[in-house]
């Protein structure tokens, strides 16, 4: 599980109607398998769009390499996904996603402490830090409500 509810990583550089995208792939854990969403960054403005499609996996690296695996037409046909599904929002969106995965994670630390699974010690440390953390995603939120990307 990662430690901070979810991971982004690199997977390549494609480029559509002569724009560049930095294509990357945030990975979280659902409890049950490790689901990858691909964001497509264009290199010019830095606005990112999202892919709703997943890219499960086995652990996170079996989910970048699925996403690594995947070719350039597969790769391009899913930015156009992203792109018809933009958000006018994206900055408020991620940051909304990111305190979600958090929420998320809190849970499951809570739960494995319950269970007796997590050290107790070590458990409610990480507790008081993803709370920590969920302050300032909070904090960040007013900053990006009602500034649309672009």
């Amino acid at each position: 599980m990662p430690a901070s509810g979810s991971t982004e990583h690199p997977i390549r550089v494609i480029t559509i109607d002569n724009n560049k995208y930095l294509v990357s792939l945030r990975v979280g854990y659902d409890g049950v398998e490790y689901i990858g969403r691909l964001l497509f960054t264009d290199a010019t403005t830095k606005i990112f769009y999202q892919d709703h499609g997943g890219v499960p996996g086995i652990s996170v690296l079996d989910a970048v390499r699925k996403a690594k695996e995947l070719s350039d037409a597969q790769l391009q046909q899913r930015c156009h996904r992203a792109l018809s599904e933009k958000r006018r929002f994206g900055k408020l969106r991620r940051t909304t996603d990111e305190m979600i995965d958090k929420i998320r994670y809190l849970n499951r630390l809570a739960v494995g402490l319950e269970k007796g699974t997590i050290d107790r010690e070590g458990g409610n440390q990480e507790l008081e830090n993803v709370q920590t953390q969920l302050l300032e995603i909070v904090k960040r939120l007013r900053m990006h409500a009602g500034v649309e990307d672009g």
